[in-house]
């Protein structure tokens, strides 16, 4: 039996994120295959979770340390004066480093689960690296940049981008396979990546919401629902630009409208924004999203950067809730605007498309089960984790 060692940033567990529920389908997968360790950091309140996620997965062996490097100028600093991106050093340990190199050469696979663990590679493992891309990363970077007004943080963005992108060009280039979403692999393989490598994948939430029954219009309330980690920059400018752009529309025509934000960690930004308007309710975690899947007519995704598969735009066409994102909520996703979800990138348009799910029960429901449809026949777990496996077995 094949053994593989999974290198991932964060403990895969909970599975509440996109990132994390990836992660950790793959672990839960690779380890009831193959003869499995996980070597991992320890950030934010992923101590209190370690046992928890023990006693569900059965592993070879589990190495961990805990780390937390803020995202800071300081530290920004450093990063440059070391030449390496922010995150790559915000991911850097030397303890971690020695206790890898001690053991990666027992492996026959290691299994690089984000573009930062890649470091801990040494250059004379002779085993087969299988690179997974959650993201094309330096593609996020540059299209911050590109919407930053600050002349001075949209010069260290795109700073930031441009060693990203040095950094994926060389990895990319050291792996065997690489496992990405087929818009990532457009954009790695113009910036040097061998397009053989690649084998297709995504980032899926709980497709077990497909087994539950469709939810009738009729029981839904003039209720937008957003469901995403509340810290994360990409996420937070969305909800910000739909506040300052969007929900001023959408009141204008509909007084009576609720937004309900549920995610963990949210930025002061969005708690400000949510103190100044009694319609919008920032629920924090929520274990049952059922209740909240039910009640909402409408889903927003609203994305002004961002990379890959979003995995909240996927588990809105799972439970069939009508979704209007925008073009980069919908990329790498075999949808069409107006057939199964809506995608305006235009305010006024997006707006006018949350006012046509909330009036018109027909397009609603039309909606609906063309979401669920293509969700059903391409954006189930069981086609990904079969490249996974390819990508082991050739």
């Amino acid at each position: 039996m094949k053994k593989i060692l999974f290198l991932t940033p964060t403990l895969p567990y909970p599975p509440v994120s996109g990132g994390v529920i990836k992660s950790n389908k793959l672990v839960e997968f690779l380890s009831t295959r193959y003869t499995l360790s996980v070597a991992c950091f320890l950030k934010n309140e992923d101590p209190d979770f370690q046992d928890e996620f023990l006693k569900q997965i059965t592993l070879h062996a589990f190495h961990a340390e805990t780390l937390n490097v803020p995202r800071n100028i300081k530290n920004l600093i450093i990063s440059n004066l070391q030449g390496i991106p922010l995150n790559l050093y915000r991911n850097k340990s030397a303890s971690f480093d020695k206790k890898i190199r001690q053991i990666i050469h027992d492996y026959d696979i290691v299994f690089c689960d984000h573009y930062v663990m890649f470091q801990y590679i040494p250059k004379d493992f002779k085993g087969k690296i299988i690179l997974h891309q959650h993201n094309c990363e330096y593609l996020i970077w540059l299209r911050y940049a590109n919407i930053e007004k600050s002349i001075f943080k949209k010069l260290a963005l795109y700073n930031q981008a441009m060693r990203i992108r040095q950094y994926e060009t060389a990895i990319c280039r050291a792996a065997d396979r690489i496992l990405a979403a087929p818009n990532d692999t457009e954009e790695l393989v113009k910036i040097g990546a061998q397009r053989k490598k690649f084998l297709e994948t995504y980032h899926l939430g709980d497709d077990h919401l497909l087994q539950l029954d469709s939810i009738p219009f009729e029981e839904t309330q003039p209720i937008l629902l957003y469901i995403g980690t509340l810290s994360w920059e990409a996420n937070i400018d969305g909800l910000l630009w739909f506040y300052e752009q969007i929900w001023p529309l959408v009141c204008r025509q509909h007084p009576e409208i609720q937004w309900h934000i549920a995610g963990k960690h949210p930025d002061p930004r969005l708690q400000e924004m949510a103190q100044q308007d009694p319609r919008i309710t920032l629920a924090g975690f929520v274990e049952d999203l059922e209740p909240y899947f039910r009640q909402s007519r409408v889903f927003i995704t609203p994305l002004r950067f961002g990379s890959g598969i979003k995995v909240k735009v996927v588990n809105a066409l799972y439970r069939g809730i009508p979704c209007v994102t925008t073009s980069i909520g919908t990329e790498g996703l075999k949808v069409n605007d107006g057939e199964e979800i809506f995608c305006k990138d235009d305010p006024q348009e997006y707006a006018d498309a949350i006012h046509e799910l909330l009036t018109q029960k027909e397009k609603w429901t039309t909606m609906q089960a063309k979401a669920r449809a293509v969700a059903q026949q391409y954006y189930t777990w069981d086609y990904v984790l079969e490249n996974v496996v390819k990508a082991i077995e050739e």
